[in-house]
């Protein structure tokens, strides 16, 4: 039935907040015991007030948005409720304090609130972590989708969809009266037929979400389609005109009723940018002192595979225009550079729709059998945290280009060398290798429009599972 993924999703998240919050509590509780005299407070009182506080937790989770997220947005994670949870433990926290200072049931030290405040996030985060990755398992959790329009945008979004099945939306088809021919990578991703047929469509194919991506049709045509979705009981995404110039924090208001979104200045501010730099330094000198030790075993299995040099120094493009040397971990034979026209004519991107302004050779004969594992995990990346430090680059940024592909960037797709490149960025976590040169720049720009450190955050949250899903690396 539609709607079903919202449905056990919800109750998922509300199993997963109560775990999280108990297991905060008891932890706490073992930590900070409650005195045994004769004035103290009964154990078992305390224990029945945080009890009778779980509903009023579940309220204001609910009210921070914190259960309806996986229903409406296709790829929303777990990254991306943080600042609610930080928000819900710290509005449930007081909530406990004040039941306590009412009912005069319960006396929670500071020391042990606090221990419970920052136990609570990380439990309760890592307790919807844990249920989505079972939730998403489920065939309830999958949504059947129909795609208005099968133009460009159309076809993009669907190619998109089939590159991360973690979003749990099965592609039924096309509703197009003037469909353009599709692209070979869609498979057997067919047109069901006109828009005039979408709601017996909807009704015949179980669907549960409705994508409209543009369409040949009047915008009277499409508004009557789009509230006749409504009635239906299906999810409805429309794609905006102008999205390219759209990110996460264009703002929604309204003029006589009439919306307009406001879009974000294009410049980070001095304060964005000490901030953006302060959890760099902090970041990257606390994980270069962790895992000295793990690269010295790296070094090792380097030099042992083959002769040369532990670390690979590139020219990139940074901050402003200026040229940096990147630190990378040493991944392919010493003398790759002599040996590149050898695989040239390997390059991927000269297949059909490919873009001949990048470079990548699978299975590349000059990548050593350690440098192979060393990219497939993304640990040859871990050097650059030492351009990180010496203020090169960043966490988390546009990608640092090789100074031939920089040439192609042109007009406003500069604007990515407002901030510096990044270790991490939407790019590395959206797709990598399978994101064309053109819209790679286009996430840039998306990133730097949009940037926040709260963002910059979620981005490093959402690397992890980025790189456990083992994408294409070459």
């Amino acid at each position: 039935m539609p709607g079903r993924r919202g449905w056990i999703v919800r109750r998922a998240l509300l199993a997963a907040d109560v775990v999280g919050l108990t297991a905060a509590y008891v932890t706490a509780t073992q930590i900070f015991p409650a005195a045994v005299t004769a004035d103290a407070v009964v154990p078992s009182e305390e224990r029945l007030v945080f009890l009778a506080t779980l509903p009023l937790w579940a309220i204001v989770a609910n009210t921070y948005g914190l259960y309806g997220g996986d229903d409406q947005g296709a790829d929303h994670s777990t990254a991306d409720e943080l600042l609610g949870v930080v928000h819900l433990v710290t509005i449930g926290t007081f909530l406990v304090m004040f039941a306590g200072w009412v009912t005069g049931a319960i006396h929670p030290t500071p020391p042990k609130l606090f221990t419970f405040w920052l136990l609570a996030i990380v439990a309760v985060t890592g307790a919807r972590a844990g249920s989505r990755c079972c939730v998403r398992r489920l065939h309830a959790y999958v949504q059947r989708t129909l795609v208005v329009g099968a133009g460009d945008v159309g076809q993009r979004i669907a190619k998109k969809i089939f590159q991360h099945p973690e979003y749990g939306i099965e592609l039924v088809g096309f509703v197009d009266d003037q469909p353009k021919e599709r692209r070979p990578d869609l498979g057997e991703l067919t047109i069901l037929g006109p828009v005039q047929e979408l709601e017996g469509l909807v009704r015949e194919q179980r669907i549960d979400r409705v994508i409209i991506a543009f369409s040949n049709d009047r915008h009277e045509v499409m508004l009557e389609l789009v509230r006749m979705l409504g009635q239906l009981d299906v999810r409805v995404d429309v794609v905006p005109r102008l999205f390219e110039a759209m990110g996460a924090k264009v703002r929604m208001h309204t003029v006589e009723g009439l919306p307009l979104a406001a879009l974000p200045r294009v410049q980070l501010s001095r304060t964005g940018n000490t901030a953006k730099r302060s959890l760099d330094l902090v970041l990257s000198a606390a994980a270069l002192a962790v895992l000295a030790p793990f690269g010295l075993l790296i070094a090792i299995a380097i030099k042992l595979q083959s002769p040369g040099p532990v670390f690979f120094r590139q020219t990139r493009m940074g901050l402003g225009g200026e040229t940096f040397r990147i630190f990378k971990f040493r991944t392919m034979v010493a003398d790759a550079d002599v040996r590149k026209h050898d695989v040239a004519a390997h390059n991927k991107h000269l297949c059909a729709g490919g873009d001949s302004r990048m470079f990548k050779v699978p299975h590349d004969p000059r990548v050593t059998r350690v440098g192979s594992l060393l990219r497939r995990t993304s640990i040859d990346e871990l050097p650059q945290l030492l351009n990180v430090l010496r203020g090169e680059m960043s966490i988390v940024g546009p990608r640092p280009l090789i100074l031939e592909e920089d040439q192609y960037v042109v007009d406003w797709r500069r604007r990515r060398l407002n901030v510096k490149p990044g270790i991490t960025g939407l790019w590395q976590v959206l797709g990598r290798d399978d994101i064309p040169f053109e819209e790679m720049n286009v996430l840039d720009y998306t990133y730097v429009t949009s940037w926040s450190l709260l963002g910059d955050i979620q981005l490093m949250l959402r690397t992890l599972p980025a790189m456990v899903r083992k994408r294409s690396s070459y």
